[in-house]
């Protein structure tokens, strides 16, 4: 059992880092939330953003499937978006409680789809006081050669409505 599980933490280990080790080009968003970033973090953690998102945006997403996992590392997640049936799916290979940090490697779909050789989804939760933290989404990627010329990119713009979202939900739901 142990080396199992030290043989999955290597291939998840060797996956991030490869990624990592590319010359990596990056799109950010930043938003700042009036709740407390263990609050907004619960969220984040799992799948609760996905589903929220989901609901919220029906015009957008018509489905979200948890292909395998609990929502926890080596949760594979597929997004089906309207209209046309195109996908996303990812695997969550990094969700560090301590720092708030999950991060998700895109397996097919996104930008994959148009060119790109790697696309790391991450979330950091980052507190600013007791009440209030960041959300900062961040989409890591690189291109093929054979697609430079083309400059394919990643879409921000999901992540960043999905953070909106969040706001509004928690702030609106405040105890």
């Amino acid at each position: 059992m142990l080396k199992q599980v030290s043989f999955i933490f290597f291939l998840v280990f060797s996956c991030y880092k490869g990624a990592e080790s590319q010359e990596l080009k990056h799109l950010t968003n930043e938003l700042q939330v009036n709740v407390g970033a263990n609050r907004v973090w619960e969220l984040y953690r799992h799948l609760g953003i996905s589903r929220l998102t989901a609901q919220q945006l029906k015009n957008v997403i018509q489905n979200v499937q948890v292909l395998e996992g609990d929502g926890g590392v080596g949760t594979m997640l597929k997004l089906t978006f309207v209209p046309g049936n195109s996908s996303y799916t990812e695997r969550f290979i990094v969700i560090n409680d301590e720092k708030k940090v999950k991060v998700a490697k895109g397996l097919e779909g996104g930008c994959l789809a148009i060119g790109c050789s790697v696309q790391i989804v991450r979330f950091d939760i980052i507190e600013k006081t007791k009440d209030s933290c960041i959300i900062r989404s961040d989409i890591g990627y690189a291109v093929k050669k054979e697609f430079e010329a083309n400059d394919p990119k990643p879409n921000i713009q999901l992540l960043a409505a999905a953070a909106q979202i969040a706001k509004r939900f928690l702030e609106s739901s405040k105890k």
